[in-house]
């Protein structure tokens, strides 16, 4: 390791000031090309001019060593099909970058294909690669060029012939491929690139369809035996095309690398991006998460998504600061189908007993479960409506789901004098259903959701949440649906919190202004009496 960090400072420094001889040129020449983690830390510096500095782990060595030693092996022809799983955001793509300018400058010839689950994310890597090809030190120690021709923002060609070619999941590949005809040594690879969206991979048919990709377009897209390919990503999802390809579905044997974020003797793996101490946290409260995308272990997909302990029972209820409903419609009366769902939130700040917190809760003061019909919305709406405003703070809005009864209801309400009606969009940004309860499961996983001890609703409602599993296999989901969009409302986007700190203002404002007059007026008095 000392070894690789000092040979990265003095070549980089004598790159940088071009004092090299002949033949330390051709010394440093062989040493970037014989070290990918050499390679990439020097080129990194030359890039962007930051270091790229190694992991350092308790009891066990960096895994940007580990990664680099594996992806060696493809270009030496030790490794044909490898599958490489570590956590988001911990380096991976940058070595894979430079992996293939690395391969480059050994095979100025050699074509990859460089595959993410977007074109466009893809298209960002090859021009990075682009980038790193066209540093004037690198021309010099390895003599390789860009084709003038080549005008593409999502591909390139060297002036010998080798090509990068960017490519998203599912997309067309015509007249691609990887690797050389006819030689017998590497002349490229396919690279894929975190090949699932994670907010799609709850989604059986875009898995689907990303695995029969695979299957029947990319994998055949090898231009010769020795053109490995390369999957890097993290794990996402239990039927994900790393579970696929690792349980042999393909007919291929990969070599698997898998790094979790926390060990088996419990050390964190990048402690300066996160201690263990932050690990335990988020493996705490992001329960599908962590064990995927940060332990590369999915967990099964029927789990449970929220825990009944979450959820904190309170005999007295907090100080409600704002209220507000979420409604849930359904299109029928039959109890087989999803029921129309209406629940009543206050939002409050989390107390100690002689301070007060900056976290915000939410409250689920009452819901109602009922399959009505269409037309009897209006009035069973209305009349939870009245009963919510008994409450001492009356309710801000009704926010209802833009769909076919909800939009019916949305319109009838608007005439409702004193009543402010929100309706929530869907669309693909928000994602599937698993997706917005995973987005929100961090939220009751924090206990911030609470509940009346001694109320009819709670233990239903608790016991509703307890059912809600990640591959879709419960049978009902409409009072999730409801609290999630509270969650999303009130917490994550802070339109009830937005809205109470702007009173707040308003009336520290007016008072302001009241002890003021009050005290000009005293002023006045005293005056007049002198």
């Amino acid at each position: 390791m000392l070894s690789v960090i000092a040979h990265t400072e003095r070549i980089t420094q004598d790159i940088s000031e071009n004092k090299m001889l002949m033949n330390s040129e051709a010394k440093a020449r062989a040493e970037l090309l014989g070290s990918l983690l050499l390679f990439t830390r020097v080129f990194y510096k030359l890039r962007t001019g930051r270091d790229f500095n190694l992991s350092q782990p308790v009891g066990r060595e960096s895994h940007y060593l580990t990664i680099s030693q594996a992806l060696t092996k493809t270009q030496r022809g030790n490794s044909s099909h490898l599958i490489i799983n570590c956590p988001p955001r911990y380096g991976k793509s940058e070595l894979c970058i430079h992996y293939v300018a690395w391969c480059l400058a050994r095979y100025p010839d050699s074509n990859f294909l460089y595959v993410s689950y977007s074109h466009s994310l893809a298209k960002k890597q090859t021009q990075t690669i682009k980038q790193i090809v066209t540093l004037p030190e690198y021309k010099e120690y390895f003599g390789v060029e860009i084709s003038d021709e080549t005008r593409a923002k999502d591909n390139f060609e060297t002036t010998r012939g080798g090509s990068v070619y960017a490519a998203g999941a599912a997309g067309t590949i015509t007249g691609r491929g990887a690797g050389i005809q006819g030689v017998d040594r590497f002349g490229g690879a396919i690279v894929i690139d975190d090949i699932h969206k994670p907010d799609e991979v709850y989604s059986d048919s875009m898995r689907r369809s990303v695995n029969e990709w695979y299957l029947n377009t990319l994998q055949s897209r090898v231009n010769s035996p020795q053109a490995p390919i390369i999957f890097i990503g993290q794990r996402l999802h239990e039927d994900d095309l790393a579970a696929n390809l690792i349980n042999g579905f393909s007919g291929h044997e990969f070599d698997k690398v898998i790094i979790p974020a926390i060990d088996a003797a419990g050390n964190a793996l990048l402690p300066s991006m996160h201690s263990l101490e932050q690990l335990k946290v988020m493996q705490e409260k992001m329960v599908y998460e962590f064990a995927s995308q940060y332990q590369q272990d999915p967990q099964p997909a029927g789990g449970a998504i929220f825990r009944p302990e979450w959820f904190i029972k309170l005999e007295d209820e907090p100080k409600i600061l704002a209220t507000f409903i979420t409604a849930d419609t359904a299109e029928t009366d039959k109890t087989y189908n999803d029921a129309t769902v209406f629940s009543f939130w206050g939002l409050y700040k989390l107390e100690g007993q002689d301070y007060e917190t900056d976290i915000y809760c939410l409250h689920w003061i009452d819901c109602l479960e009922d399959w009505i019909e269409p037309k009897d919305l209006q009035s069973r709406f209305l009349h939870f409506y009245s009963e919510c405003m008994r409450h001492s703070v009356k309710p801000k809005f009704v926010a209802i789901e833009k769909k076919s009864t909800g939009t019916t209801l949305l319109s009838s309400l608007k005439d409702v004098r004193g009543l402010t009606v929100m309706d929530i969009e869907r669309n693909r940004s928000s994602g599937n259903k698993t997706t917005r309860f995973l987005e929100v499961q961090p939220y009751v996983a924090t206990k911030q959701i609470s509940v009346p001890l001694f109320a009819k609703h709670s233990e239903k409602v608790i016991e509703h949440c307890r059912k809600i599993t990640a591959n879709d296999s419960h049978r009902y989901d409409d009072i999730a649906d409801t609290l999630a969009d509270a969650i999303r409302i009130a917490l994550i986007d802070k339109i009830v919190i937005n809205m109470v700190t702007a009173n707040t203002k308003v009336n520290t404002n007016i008072a302001k202004m009241a002890n003021t007059f009050k005290h000009e007026q005293n002023l006045r008095k005293n005056l007049w009496r002198r």
